[in-house]
């Protein structure tokens, strides 16, 4: 009893200590300027991310670095289903993750390394923060590693790092984030991100595929740890700055801190992860044994605005008819329902009397679902 009584006190010490030094309120601020997670859980990251970014002086760099688990990030503005296979990834397994900042979509794994330079907005420079992570490259070997146009890091025309930017008016700072690739699953990260939705118009940003390699086919022996470690020294060395890393973690040091709980949940949120969607059209035709349909679907936030069909090549006439009152009843049901989130047992139960309006519900169902 006693015993039991200790340890809830130690932990509870435990967790305001450490709540003290990363406390959110308005009276104190992010202390430390360099920080490395040993979570590997994405959740955690992105919204440990967002904290220290809001929190942090804004005069004052920081650097974050981090790695996660199997999972899809995408930008704050992209569409889920234009820049991510569905279908492979329930395949695998893995989430994906709508982030609090722009760009875009990237495939995080234990193969690759996630840094955050966090800076006063009014002296960002992507091209000078670019810079700090490609001489820490460098510094471990890759000499001919080089900063492009776009300032992706690049070993000859493969990139090895997916950059973003986000800036924030309101806190005057602005950072640059961005992911290594060190031994990430090339092929799973191939497979995720081509959706094949070319006439899905989408308002949203599109991601600009190039070709990639890891870290490890030009230095085999190179590892997250020594990634971490080359970046700290650029990063202290051309910030001027002296302090030593604060290694934090889910547990104890961030459980203290409600903000960055709540971030953890906002983030497996459908509200969040689909409802953000911009607007987008999506075109598609399909062909059954009595014609060829072409479906023209509206959709924002997620939910389905509108979705017409057109008969556009008749084989079998004589139940015409009997369809086109099937694909009116079908228009008006689909309206105000969330977009890849049809199940077969929401068919209306007036088209189970008709084969053909049941293929198209089927075949409906699966292409919003991929």
């Amino acid at each position: 009893m006693i015993s039991s009584v200790f340890h809830r006190v130690t932990r509870t010490r435990l967790a305001l200590h450490y709540a003290h030094l990363l406390s959110t309120s308005a009276t104190q601020v992010v202390k430390h300027s360099i920080y490395v997670s040993k979570s590997t859980n994405p959740y955690f990251n992105l919204s440990l991310e967002d904290w220290l970014f809001k929190h942090k002086p804004h005069n004052d760099p920081l650097l974050l670095l981090y790695r996660d688990d199997p999972c899809v990030v995408i930008g704050r503005n992209q569409n889920p289903w234009k820049e991510v296979n569905m279908t492979e990834l329930r395949g695998v397994g893995i989430p994906f993750i709508r982030r609090r900042s722009g760009g875009g979509t990237v495939y995080h794994d234990l193969g690759n390394s996630n840094f955050s330079i966090h800076l006063p907005r009014s002296s960002f420079d992507r091209n000078d923060s670019a810079k700090v992570v490609l001489r820490a490259i460098q510094s471990l070997g890759l000499t001919d590693a080089n900063v492009n146009e776009r300032n992706d890091v690049c070993v000859g025309r493969f990139k090895i790092c997916f950059p973003h930017f986000e800036r924030m008016i309101v806190n005057k700072r602005a950072y640059h984030h961005g992911t290594m690739l060190i031994s990430s699953e090339l092929g799973t990260l191939g497979k995720l991100l081509n959706s094949n939705k070319d006439t899905m118009q989408t308002k949203g940003v599109a991601s600009v595929r190039s070709p990639v390699c890891n870290l490890r086919q030009h230095k085999p022996d190179i590892s997250h740890e020594d990634f971490v470690y080359a970046v700290v020294r650029e990063f202290q060395d051309h910030y001027n700055i002296r302090e030593t890393i604060k290694w934090v973690d889910e547990g104890s040091d961030c459980e203290g801190i409600e903000e960055i709980r709540k971030g953890m949940h906002e983030l497996t949120t459908w509200d969040w992860a689909f409802g953000q969607t911009p607007e987008f059209t999506y075109t598609l035709e399909h062909t059954f044994g009595w014609g060829t349909l072409k479906t023209n679907l509206h959709s924002k936030h997620g939910i389905i605005l509108s979705c017409t069909f057109d008969i556009v090549d008749l084989v079998d006439r004589g139940g015409i008819s009997e369809v086109r009152g099937h694909l009116d009843l079908l228009e008006r049901s689909l309206a105000g329902e969330k977009y890849g989130f049809l199940e077969d047992e929401a068919n209306p139960k007036e088209l189970t009397g008709s084969e053909s309006a049941r293929q198209l519900w089927d075949e409906l169902v699966k292409e919003m679902k991929s």
